[in-house]
This record gives structure tokens, sequence and C-alpha cells, in this order.
């Protein structure tokens, strides 16, 4: 599509009627999703929230590790070693500090 010979107000005008078609989709792909979902927890005799209660609680996990590391100014702050490094535990090394400082007793 060539959009060379299109003024910037059609352009505009052109972004905003896109936009609206997108929201549109996006809703009627929500709804059929919807319907989908509650289609597969009738097939096994649940509810849809029977069947989303749990997603991204960790259920089906082994339990969390222990805090090995602890923030030194917010005790809020821990991190058991285990996956991604924390915003704060980068901050801290990047300063050039060392992690076994912020290793719990």
């Amino acid at each position: 599509m060539d959009l060379s010979s299109y003024s910037r107000q059609d352009l505009i005008k052109l972004r905003k009627q896109v936009e609206h078609e997108l929201e549109s989709r996006r809703r009627i792909d929500q709804r059929s999703a919807r319907q989908e979902l509650k289609d597969i927890a009738e097939k096994y005799g649940m509810s849809l929230a029977d069947l989303i209660t749990g997603i991204g609680s960790g259920e089906g996990r082994g339990p969390k590790g222990e805090i090995v590391f602890r923030h030194p100014q917010d005790p809020a702050k821990g991190w058991s070693g285990r996956g991604r490094k924390p915003k704060w535990i980068k901050e801290w090394e990047a300063s050039g500090r060392s992690l076994d400082e912020l290793r719990q007793s």
C-alpha cells in the first residue's frame, strides 16, 4: 500500500480508523476466547472460575526457595538466589558491592 500521496491529515484520519478497527477486532477476539474457555470448562465439568483459579499463582510448582539475600535498608526485599536477579541486586553489584554482603546468616 503506497501512502506517499496521502496528506498528513489523511494519514491521521486513516490511523484513527485503523486503531478503531483493531480495537473492535480485539473485543471480538476476546469474546471468542472467553466462549472457548467456557466450552472447555464445561467439557470437564467445571466453571470458568474453577478453570482459571491458580493460573499465575505457582500452583503445581515446587516451594519457593528460602531467602538467602536480604536488602540492607528494606528487609521486605529478599532474593533466594534462584531465577533472575532483582533490580536492587543488580544495582548493588553495579555499585561494586559484593553479593556476599547481603547473604543471610
